[in-house]
């Protein structure tokens, strides 16, 4: 077997050709004229939000700024099978009859342009091909670099942007194909996965822990009380936070929840639905670049404590192509043995160089 790599991304690029545009011919019909009755109640033209500059972004950074230890290597499109694991076959059928069209199919404005089946069944491939290298050990951490995004989608409904839930078909695969009894899916995402938690809300061999911006945030799930039911009963843990939650709230929830349900549950993988809408640029939360970092740290020790580092990463949210490119960057370069920055409290840093740039300037006689 050739020498391991520490960290992997899986790219293909035909994730970018899901690209809907409001302005074209949609499939006519009732959600349709909803839609454009939403859309021209706008005050400012309305673009769709995740577009490929969100994948552009991240690439042309990683080009610039390359991190050693980091490979790339290839995705692959996920067969009927594998997406029947979480979605139902009639699902599929209306999903893949909408290939080289345009549609819109919920009126969360989540859309489908001429080559988005194509770039959604790579997604949720790119996800299993991910998953797939760090359980049969060719690296030891992967991040699959992939859209559109996959968490909101449930077993029978494209929902908030998502086709098919990536993470979830990924983690059915590790258990149908891998020899992965016991899968942890993290969920960084600001938007609570609502998707993610419905296909395994009864699953005890699948735990779902999900931090994110309490309801009445988009989706409006994920209350402290869902925990899941039968056999999967406590196997879903949320972690509802306020608006403007950032660095140490996460944290500390990473520290006192995250670690000891792992230590419970023993994960013989671990995924992350990793989105970086959290960060500030993208106004839900407050965590910064070092947040996300040590937040990767928490994990990677986890994934080296109960499955030999098995850890790896699906990209979800985050529209300001900066702090999404930046927040990945920052993943990718703690997975690759890179120092952990240390996290702070937004803004006291300069609160500090301000407070000893005016000493002194207030003291003394005033007379």
């Amino acid at each position: 077997m050739s020498e391991r790599t520490q960290v992997t991304v899986f790219y293909d690029e035909r994730v970018l050709r899901h690209a809907p545009d409001v302005n074209v011919a949609f499939l006519p019909g009732r959600l349709d004229k909803r839609i454009r009755h939403i859309l021209s109640g706008l005050n400012v033209q309305w673009k769709y939000p995740e577009h490929p500059g969100r994948i552009t972004a991240i690439m042309d950074l990683l080009q610039r700024e390359p991190i050693p230890g980091v490979a790339l290597a290839s995705g692959a499109v996920a067969t009927r099978e594998q997406l029947s694991r979480v979605h139902t076959m009639s699902f599929l059928d209306d999903i893949f009859s909408l290939r080289d069209q345009s549609a819109w199919l919920d009126v969360d404005t989540t859309a489908v342009s001429p080559g988005s089946i194509e770039a959604a069944e790579v997604a949720a491939g790119t996800a299993i091909a991910a998953v797939e290298a760090v359980v049969r050990g060719t690296t030891e951490s992967a991040f699959a670099i992939v859209r559109p995004p996959g968490h909101h989608a449930e077993p029978v409904r494209a929902r908030g942007f998502c086709l098919f839930n990536n993470v979830a078909v990924a983690a059915a695969h590790a258990q149908a194909e891998l020899g992965c009894e016991r899968v942890l899916i993290v969920d960084w995402d600001a938007h609570h996965g609502n998707g993610t938690q419905d296909i395994f809300w009864a699953d005890s061999n699948v735990m779902f822990i999900d931090l994110h911006r309490a309801s009445p945030f988009y989706p409006g799930s994920g209350g402290l009380q869902d925990v899941g039911a039968g056999l999967g009963e406590g196997a879903t843990v949320n972690i509802p936070l306020p608006g403007g939650a950032g660095d140490m709230a996460y944290l500390r929830a990473m520290n006192e929840i995250v670690v000891p349900a792992a230590d419970y549950f023993k994960p013989d993988v671990i995924l992350v639905s990793a989105g970086f809408d959290a960060h500030w640029y993208d106004l839900a939360m407050n965590v910064t670049y070092e947040g996300f970092a040590a937040m990767t740290a928490a994990l990677q020790a986890i994934s080296r404590k109960h499955c030999d580092g098995r850890l790896a990463f699906v990209l979800e949210g985050g529209y300001n192509t900066e702090s999404l490119a930046r927040g990945v960057h920052s993943v990718l370069s703690v997975l690759a043995g890179g120092p952990v920055p240390e996290p702070r409290v937004c803004g006291m840093e300069e609160v500090e160089q301000a407070i000893e740039f005016h000493r002194g300037a207030f003291v003394g006689d005033t007379e």
